[in-house]
């Protein structure tokens, strides 16, 4: 492959998981000629820091931030969010738009223009309002200080990381029990009117959705929703894929990616 049919795909993983997750894609894009780089977040996979150490999605975003710093000004990244993810990627479109070809968002939450972050998840939380059970044995704690400024944390125990799972290979269950870490969903700091994206920055980035069919965590139908909500008019589908894509259809997943860059 010639060197300038060559790209650079950026990963962000979802909470509680880290770079790793992204074992089986990385090979397929290497072996079509492409960089890719997985990145972990603050706080995650083998990144020091701890979970209590941040404050903000930016805190926690700032290795992706750093990343991005380092990609010179003439060169543009695929950037793919997944799961939570999505408002890592945000927070990059807003300050890198001019580095980025196109964002990806991988089953994935992804804010809008028009409110602070915390409405998508607002939304979420009232879509599953009703369900006592959608959150199973994940463990959440408050944090020791106020808590209009300390994020609670989370922790997915074994039954819901199943329900991510659950079209997954049982080896990667095993392999995401095993490396799991505390995250949070930082609320606390994405109502905040200066986390407001806006049309000029984040607005001005390709975006594509790629719905996963049979996501038991962020619905097909919630999907759709943000989807509509935030005017993306490129959509592809991963049909029977669980919440996890990377280990439930890795191939399909590459795949998918490369027609969204060809």
């Amino acid at each position: 492959m010639e060197n300038c049919s060559k790209k650079h795909f950026v990963f962000v993983h979802g909470a509680c998981h880290g770079a790793w997750c992204w074992y089986k894609v990385k090979p397929l894009l290497k072996a079509a000629g492409h960089r890719v780089t997985a990145v972990d977040m603050a706080a995650s996979g083998i990144e020091l820091k701890k979970i209590h150490d941040l404050q903000t999605m930016r805190d926690y975003s700032e290795p992706l931030i750093q990343f991005m710093r380092s990609v010179p000004d003439d060169e543009k990244v695929i950037l793919v969010g997944h799961s939570l993810g999505g408002f890592n990627i945000a927070v990059a479109m807003e300050m890198f738009p001019h580095k980025i070809e196109v964002a990806v968002f991988l089953a994935a939450f992804m804010p809008d223009s028009r409110h602070t972050p915390s409405f998508i998840f607002e939304k979420f939380m009232a879509r599953i309002q009703g369900q006592e059970d959608f959150w199973l044995d994940t463990e959440f704690k408050e944090g020791d200080g106020d808590p209009k400024e300390t994020p609670t944390t989370m922790l997915f125990g074994l039954k819901f990381l199943s329900k991510l799972y659950h079209l997954s290979p049982l080896e990667d269950l095993e392999l995401g029990i095993s490396l799991i870490r505390p995250s949070s969903l930082f609320l606390h700091d994405l109502c905040k009117p200066e986390t407001k994206l806006s049309d000029e920055k984040y607005g001005s980035v390709r975006r594509v959705y790629v719905v996963c069919e049979e996501d038991q965590a962020i619905s097909q139908a919630f999907q759709q929703w943000m989807i509509e909500n935030g005017g993306v008019k490129e959509v592809k589908e991963l049909k029977g894929s669980d919440h996890m894509p990377m280990f439930c259809m890795p191939k399909q997943l590459s795949d998918c990616l490369l027609e969204i860059v060809t």
